[in-house]
């Protein structure tokens, strides 16, 4: 399988490259084709400017030439993961702002469109614990927007998050654990059900 592995944080010693490139390991262990795209570091712009607003009228419009060019990327993978810190419960602007831009109508979905992709997986690296985010149900306010309001919608079925508790703990039992289980997730990607 061809992966597409998109990984957003600012600072590129952050424990989120660390998850992905253990991850990456992974796929690339198990015999799958894996490129990883670093929002960052491509300088990807995040805010949706009126060249890439959805046309409801037009659902073949073409987009902006950074735009169309992520849509090729995406094109070309059979199956995606997102690799990202949690920031105020949701996902950090830049991956939103991906979304926003690069799953467009027409593309993602609208006018009979969706994604070709056979499953996505959204590693999340939360800095609390599970049970505080549990009390207030934010791991499933989350799960539920990126596996049926994004995944599902634009037509992957087979969408999963993965919670990374307590990366802050800097405990190195806690987070080499937490590294063997994205190597794990990547080497079992092609197991993994939403």
């Amino acid at each position: 399988m061809k992966v597409l592995t998109v990984v957003t944080h600012p600072r590129e010693n952050s424990f989120t490259f660390a998850v992905t490139a253990r991850f990456v390991q992974g796929l690339r262990d198990a015999g799958h084709e894996a490129e990883v795209l670093d929002l960052h570091r491509i300088g990807f712009n995040p805010v949706l400017w009126e060249a890439d607003e959805p046309d409801w009228s037009d659902p073949k419009k073409l987009y902006s030439p950074e735009v169309e060019a992520e849509i090729s990327r995406m094109k070309e993978h059979d199956a995606l993961a997102y690799i990202f810190p949690v920031w105020w419960y949701g996902v950090p602007a830049m991956l939103k702002g991906y979304i926003d831009r690069v799953w467009n109508q027409g593309f993602a979905y609208g006018g009979g469109s969706k994604l070709h992709h056979k499953q996505v997986l959204w590693l999340a690296l939360a800095g609390a614990s599970e049970d505080h985010f549990a009390k207030r149900s934010y791991d499933q306010m989350l799960s539920h927007s990126l596996n049926v309001g994004i995944s599902n919608y634009s037509g992957i079925e087979n969408s999963r998050v993965e919670f990374f508790y307590d990366t802050l703990e800097a405990i190195p039992e806690h987070m080499e654990g937490l590294l063997e289980r994205a190597y794990q997730l990547g080497l079992h990607y092609a197991d993994l059900k939403g």
